[in-house]
């Protein structure tokens, strides 16, 4: 059967058999016993299913991945130890020194810092683009080793949203894939495959937790970008003498660059989950539908009471009509636009600071997108190490304040910000 998207966060992954545990059991072990040696040089010849060691796989984990790969529509998934984890080995697994990546300006803070200073050190060249470019002035950009463009459904926290019809498009005429970071939306309000892109990660540690207990990414692969037509990616392409010439796009076809993330870079770089952090992550997602929906309303809800805020100089959030990305967002996030609300108060740093200290019960935490409403100055923090210039291109102010909204009763976030307001 076909189900729902609400019914496969609960349904999809982890399907018992006949007298085994309904709910999904943790494996928490790091190896397996085989009976028979040569099955297990199987499985170290990629030539047979299993778990050879849980560095690679898990059963706990790869119930989880199968339910995310479900969620997003594609051939398969691979979680890792963070979302950063996953934005690296994504980008990793197709781009090595010498070559380059299109990305857009006003993504993650930490991913500007991952692209621009450690991939760079990698001899990795990132190049920045910005949505008010012409087609023209982004094709600019590409030459013969350029390998992937990359952006966010929803950046953070400059909340723009990507046109991915249009840079899909971008990729593909020149013969590269589009990398999605689909963390704030989460399939459950945008599945980027269905738009064109190819590649989908995501920080799990966000809306598919949703209660801030375990760190966590993943990285989704669509299955349906053609990494022989181009010629330029030899890695999935050409043989892997470490796993005995495999071919990855011979052997796995349309699951080749998910594998050759898990049996090479997670093999190489151990940048592994823990089956109780899957555990953990399975719970957040039976009831990510159902918050997803909710931090959505209440979202909406405080960003129409803060435009009517005569101390707050500006609201952004894109399901707000008159917003520059409500056209868009009504486009790809028909069902709402996640919970996180930026705005400016008037008086700068200073009075942000103030009304941060002020707030009862959304708290200042280094972190956004969970269960509780949070608050946090993005300049001084998740994009302190970023230039002025860099700040300014990502539209983020000294006056600017990303607000996670919560699930609770959105009468009592709305009545805290109310009294934070009235001290300044």
């Amino acid at each position: 059967m076909s189900y729902s998207i609400d019914t496969k966060c609960i349904q999809s992954g982890y399907q018992p058999k006949n007298g085994q545990p309904r709910t999904l059991p943790i494996c928490q072990s790091t190896t397996y016993q085989y009976d028979d040696a040569d099955a297990l040089g199987l499985l170290f010849d990629l030539k047979a299913d299993g778990h050879m060691y849980t560095r690679i796989s898990n059963p706990t984990v790869a119930a989880v991945e199968e339910k995310i790969a479900d969620l997003e529509g594609g051939v398969g998934a691979m979680l890792t130890s963070s979302g950063q984890a996953a934005t690296f080995l994504a980008v990793f697994n197709i781009c090595s020194a010498g070559q380059n990546f299109i990305a857009m300006n006003n993504i993650y803070g930490g991913s500007i810092n991952l692209f621009s200073v450690t991939m760079a050190r990698m001899g990795i060249e990132v190049r920045y683009i910005n949505d008010q470019m012409t087609d023209e002035e982004v094709e600019a950009l590409f030459d013969e080793n350029t390998r992937l463009v990359f952006g966010e459904t929803i950046a953070n926290p400059a909340l723009s949203v990507l046109d991915i019809r249009r840079y899909a498009a971008i990729a593909h005429r020149h013969g590269v894939p589009l990398l999605v970071d689909n963390t704030f939306a989460t399939p459950c309000l945008c599945r980027p495959f269905d738009f064109g892109a190819d590649i989908v990660t995501h920080s799990t540690s966000k809306y598919m937790d949703g209660h801030a207990n375990v760190l966590g990414g993943c990285i989704v692969d669509g299955g349906c970008f053609d990494w022989a037509a181009s010629g330029k990616f030899p890695e999935l392409t050409q043989p892997d003498e470490s796993y005995h010439g495999v071919v990855y796009t011979e052997a796995f076809g349309r699951a080749a660059f998910i594998t050759k993330a898990r049996v090479q870079l997670l093999r190489d770089f151990g940048a592994t989950p823990m089956p109780m952090g899957a555990y953990l992550l399975n719970l957040g997602l039976e009831t990510m539908a159902l918050r997803v929906q909710r931090h959505s309303e209440n979202a909406l809800a405080v960003a129409r009471f803060l435009e009517k805020q005569e101390k707050v100089l500006w609201v952004n959030y894109p399901k707000l009509p008159g917003n520059a990305y409500y056209h868009l967002a009504e486009e790809y996030l028909p069902k709402g636009a996640s919970g996180v609300v930026s705005f400016g108060v008037q008086g700068g740093r200073k009075a942000a600071m103030h009304l941060m200290n002020s707030l009862k019960l959304a708290r200042i935490v280094v972190h956004v997108a969970d269960a509780r409403t949070s608050v946090l100055h993005p300049a001084s923090t998740t994009h302190r190490q970023l230039t002025d210039e860099q700040l300014a291109e990502a539209g983020i102010g000294p006056e600017f304040i990303r607000f996670s909204v919560g699930i609770e009763d959105v009468s009592d976030i709305i009545a805290d910000l109310q009294q934070a307001l009235e001290q300044l």
